[in-house]
C-alpha cells in the first residue's frame, strides 16, 4: 500500500495514540520533515522525547508522548501565508489565542507560527496541534 500523504497518515496515528490513552506510538516512513515537525512538538512538550530506527525500509520514528494532545493533524494544501496572515491561521485551526501552535516550513526550517511571528517571516503551513 502506498501512502498520499506520509505526514497525515503520522499525524492521525499520534492523535488516535493519544485518544485511546496510549503513551507511544511508531510512526513510518521517518521523513527528515517529519523528524523536524516533532522537534517543534517535543520543543512545546506535545511529546516528551522520540527516537528515529533505521530499518532500511525508510525509517521509522518512536514516539512518546506526554498526554497534552487534544486534536493535531495537517493542513492541505500547503497554503503559503505571510508573516501578517498567521493570525486569520491562527483563528481557523486553533481553538484560542495562545492555545496550541500551527506547524511550518520557512527559509529559517521548520518552526511554530509564534516563532515565525517573532522573526518576522512567513512560510508554508504543515500541520496544527492543540
Amino acid at each position: 500500500m502506498t501512502q498520499q500523504n506520509p505526514i497525515a497518515d503520522a499525524m492521525s496515528a499520534i492523535k488516535n495514540a493519544g485518544d485511546s490513552g496510549k503513551l507511544k506510538v511508531t510512526v513510518e516512513p521517518a521523513s527528515r520533515l517529519f523528524g523536524d515537525m516533532l522537534k517543534v512538538m517535543q520543543e512545546y512538550e506535545y511529546i516528551t522525547e522520540f527516537t528515529k530506527i533505521e530499518d532500511g525500509r525508510g525509517g521509522q520514528y518512536d514516539i512518546v508522548l506526554s498526554g497534552a494532545i487534544n486534536k493535531c493533524g495537517v493542513i492541505t494544501p500547503r497554503f503559503s501565508v505571510k508573516v501578517e496572515d498567521l493570525e486569520s491561521w491562527e483563528t481557523r485551526y486553533l481553538p484560542g489565542k495562545g492555545f496550541g501552535i500551527i506547524i511550518l516550513t520557512t527559509s529559517k526550517g521548520v518552526m511554530s507560527h509564534e516563532q515565525a511571528r517573532k522573526l518576522g517571516i512567513g512560510g508554508e503551513l504543515l500541520a496544527y496541534i492543540f
